[in-house]
């Protein structure tokens, strides 16, 4: 059922499925009003409401094909955002406007609206009636609420292809990922704990290659609780793995089969539900093409820098490295690799200081990161940002730097050696220069 659900959540068109069978059943309902109620109620019902089945053709017709051009026009452009989204942005960031609901759900109601006037058309045969009809006029409304539809999805288009909506949409996906870990870690251990499983060790694979998108925790645990066992996840959320991969090995008395695929969701490419390192690397390809000549909006780029600062900020004040969850007895049950937080920093700093070290602008926003991060990082993760801007230094030809751009850059560097509690460094001695 787990998988099912994520099975769903993935696939594009179950939502206009979804709206093409509504359609289908209302204009099958309305066919079989007309028959045989409409008549009697006629009495209740205002006569401008209803028309005879010649006009019904005619306005069914019409609207089925003003509704078939909305449809195609809306496919077009939802084609051509992605084809912005993909060379503007990054290709990585295709999934966010491929899964936004909205967009969907559009589409679904243009459907929709064409299935209804259509097999409602279908159902006007002259010989059938003796009487005016309703479902013109139920036509007409789905009409007049496809025009409203269109007109908003008009409006969330334009929103939607600004990089600055685009940022906020991801930074909030990324704050999701880390407040679902801060919830899950409540049920882990101290740090430090030591892992001590007893029983049989047995080792269960993949069975599939793929990338590891989800792991049911609280089910795995309490699973793990019921049949007395403990588990050591072997792999990490967003790891690539082969078909005979081990990615768990289970300690328990008796050697029995563990159902692996119930809480190990495994996809062809990777997704933020739970992978915090996939969600910040869409955001650093972003300010990276921001900061390529082809596209040189070095703004756009310094501003998801420092807004870097902040995610990271939260991140370390997680648990990392390995997590131990435990039951409600304390026992440790569930032992998980989780990434160590010099780890997440390397991955998003590294590419910076390659691309962004002739851009002074950006080495002084990546300070500044660096500057927000260390004020709500733990004491023990300091020593980390410090490691991490030396390193980002390491590539600056501090020599080359003109005389303001020296000053500009040693003022940032000095306010971080102090918030991390480290002896302030010459910009020139870093590197040797």
């Amino acid at each position: 059922m787990k998988n099912f659900t994520f099975w769903i959540k993935e696939k594009l068109w179950v939502t206009p499925a979804v709206y093409s069978i509504f359609a289908v059943a209302l204009s099958i309902i309305f066919f079989y009003i007309d028959l045989y109620l409409i008549e009697s109620l006629s009495e209740y019902i205002p006569s401008i409401l209803l028309t005879n089945v010649d006009l019904a053709k005619t306005i069914m017709g019409n609207l089925s094909g003003a509704l078939l051009t909305m449809t195609t026009f809306t496919f077009s452009t939802i084609l051509v955002v992605l084809t912005m989204y993909s060379s503007q942005f990054s290709p990585r960031t295709l999934k966010n406007f491929v899964h936004d609901r909205l967009t969907w759900r559009v589409l679904g109601v243009f459907l929709g609206g064409f299935i209804y006037n259509t097999l409602s058309l279908l159902f006007m045969r002259a010989h059938l009636y003796s009487h005016d009809v309703i479902s013109t006029f139920i036509g007409i409304l789905i009409a007049f609420f496809c025009l409203a539809t269109f007109a908003y999805f008009i409006h969330h288009i334009s929103t939607t292809v600004q990089v600055g909506k685009l940022v906020i949409d991801l930074i909030g996906d990324t704050e999701r990922v880390i407040k679902k870990f801060e919830g899950l870690w409540e049920k882990s251990s101290d740090e430090g704990t030591i892992w001590r499983p007893d029983g049989i060790k047995r080792s269960f694979a993949a069975g599939k290659a793929g990338f590891i998108g989800y792991i049911y925790f609280e089910e795995l645990l309490e699973y793990a609780e019921k049949n007395n066992m403990e588990v050591e996840v072997l792999v990490s959320i967003g790891d690539y793995i082969h078909e005979t991969k081990s990615i768990v090995n289970i300690y328990m008395a008796d050697s029995e089969e563990f159902p692996i695929n119930e809480y190990f969701i495994i996809g062809e490419e990777r997704t933020s539900e739970q992978d915090v390192e996939f969600a910040l690397q869409k955001l650093v390809e972003i300010s990276l093409r921001a900061i390529s000549p082809g596209i040189n909006d070095p703004n756009t780029a310094n501003d998801i820098v420092i807004r870097l600062g902040n995610l990271l900020g939260k991140i370390g004040s997680l648990k990392t490295d390995e997590v131990v969850l435990t039951d409600k007895k304390g026992n440790g049950r569930i032992l998980y690799p989780y990434p160590k937080f010099r780890e997440i920093l390397y991955k998003v700093y590294y590419q910076f200081s390659y691309y962004g070290k002739d851009d002074i602008s950006v080495l002084g926003a990546l300070t500044d990161s660096l500057i927000i991060t260390s004020e709500t990082v733990p004491e023990k993760h300091k020593n980390d940002l410090w490691d991490i801007q030396l390193y980002i230094l390491e590539g600056v030809a501090a020599k080359d730097l003109k005389s303001m751009d020296r000053i500009f850059l040693q003022k940032k560097i000095d306010i971080l050696a102090e918030r991390v509690n480290k002896r302030a460094v010459n910009l020139m001695d870093i590197n040797g220069n």
